[in-house]
């Protein structure tokens, strides 16, 4: 058998960080098992469903890095075959024609309400001839669910979760505009795609049930079901926008990297272990439904900033320094120019060790590529103030300086400093001080040194 998972997001909004996850979960499974995963948009609900969330739910999947295999599906576009299946199980006693009118269904409503109960369609129609049907009333089609026995569903998260089949009613599976319901829509879709593993959040357990009474009906082999719990906010509390960033495209533009969301998510209701930090090759080779955990996780932005961290740390210079190019090219009002790229990449081994995000790291490489004179944050004025003749002492040692490495201008700065009696803290604050533009900055002797002799001395002489 080969596998095949598939996503299937509603695009009414963003792609929510749980959908993420879950595609993730499909996604892994497929590939451990050399499968395929699939991509359907369930873009029934005309009047939510937006181009825009279609747009942003792709873009969120290539941003993860979670290709799909093929097209993607459009919900919507299959209509008529659902209808068509619907037509099919009345035609095989397996659904009926329900007559049942608004107005009768309201009535019942309140009835069961005021009685303190809640109302479950008693089968009216399930046995009556269509011949008896009022004039000008279009029906819908309902299932013939069994009535007797238990549905049972050997859930590969959940284990066996079994309803008594008399809790459940006759679902309708056709609007009386023709239209298909979300229950008949996903079991022919499923069925039509070859899906053989449903992974999907655990609010959807309960439509199991219902579904596999679907496929039964029609003789289909039911796949295998996996729902996973929901993630939770720090404080146990259901995932919402108070906690922070929902959307998938938030947490690209909060400077966390894709490799890093997938770990990140990975870990959040999986384990291995005590592995933390997982790569996509061990994810995939790891990865199964037995160590997906019963309980809600809870999303934690300390932690993904520090896997975010490392990952930072692992990436590569030159794709670093193409992500924060628009960051930098906002903060100047420019675009880098090839020479800045090249600074900027020169920088990065001593920029990435530093920062947790691709914000923070862009704010901290800015100064290297600023045009003189730098603006000064009031510490760094601070520190200039008493610093500007240190400043102006040393000038005239680096001017002469032949050897402009890091190792070569701590030497000669350390001698000088010992010379002058001043602590190399002495010097060196108000050196960074005017070289960033701050009282923080990485190693000030490996700034000079990537900044070049020409600019350093420029900048200590704008403030000396």
């Amino acid at each position: 058998m080969t596998v095949v998972t598939r996503f299937a997001p509603s695009p009414t909004g963003y792609l929510h960080i749980g959908g993420a996850r879950t595609a993730l979960f499909n996604w892994l499974f497929a590939r451990h098992h050399q499968g395929k995963f699939l991509l359907r948009i369930e873009d029934t609900d005309r009047e939510r469903s937006t181009d825009a969330a279609i747009a942003a739910i792709l873009a969120g999947m290539k941003w993860l890095g979670l290709d799909w295999d093929g097209e993607e599906f459009y919900q919507f576009a299959r209509a008529p075959r659902h209808a068509e299946v619907a037509q099919q199980m009345v035609a095989m006693g397996k659904a009926y024609y329900c007559y049942m009118t608004p107005e009768e269904i309201e009535a019942e409503r309140a009835k069961a309400k005021a009685e303190g109960k809640m109302w479950k369609y008693d089968g009216r129609w399930r046995d009556r001839d269509p011949k008896d049907a009022p004039a000008g009333v279009k029906p819908v089609v309902r299932l013939k669910a069994p009535r007797e026995g238990e549905t049972v569903n050997k859930d590969q998260v959940q284990g066996d979760v079994v309803i008594k089949n008399e809790q459940l009613d006759d679902m309708v599976m056709l609007r009386s505009d023709g239209t298909p319901t979300y229950m008949l829509a996903v079991v022919v879709d499923d069925h039509d795609m070859g899906v053989t593993h449903i992974i999907r959040g655990d609010d959807h357990l309960t439509n199991a049930a219902r579904q596999m009474q679907i496929y039964q009906a029609m003789g289909w082999d039911v796949p295998i079901f996996a729902h996973i719990p929901l993630i939770h906010g720090p404080d146990g509390a259901k995932l919402s926008k108070r906690h922070g960033a929902l959307g998938v495209e938030e947490y690209e533009k909060m400077g966390y990297l894709p490799e890093a969301m997938r770990n990140y998510l990975l870990r959040l209701g999986w384990s291995h272990g005590d592995d933390e930090i997982i790569s996509d090759k061990q994810a995939v080779e790891w990865f199964n439904l037995e160590s997906v955990g019963q309980s809600p996780s809870r999303f934690d932005f300390t932690k993904l900033e520090s896997l975010n961290g490392h990952y930072m740390r692992e990436a590569d210079d030159a794709r670093l320094v193409k992500l924060i190019a628009p960051l930098i090219e906002v903060k100047l009002s420019r675009k880098p120019d090839d020479a800045a790229v090249a600074l900027l990449t020169r920088a990065m081994p001593g920029l990435k060790a530093r920062a947790k995000t691709l914000l923070e790291l862009a704010d901290n490489a800015a100064f290297y590529v600023m045009r003189r004179p730098l603006p000064l944050n009031d510490k760094a004025k601070k520190l200039l103030e008493e610093g500007k003749p240190v400043l102006a002492a040393l000038l005239p040692l680096l001017e002469t300086a032949s050897d402009w490495t890091a190792h070569a201008l701590e030497a000669a700065i350390k001698a000088h400093a010992e010379t002058a009696g001043l602590k190399l803290g002495k010097v060196a604050q108000p050196l960074r001080a005017a070289l960033s533009g701050s009282d923080v900055s990485p190693p000030i002797f490996e700034v000079m040194e990537i900044l070049g002799k020409e600019e350093t001395l420029g900048r200590i002489r704008d403030n000396s």
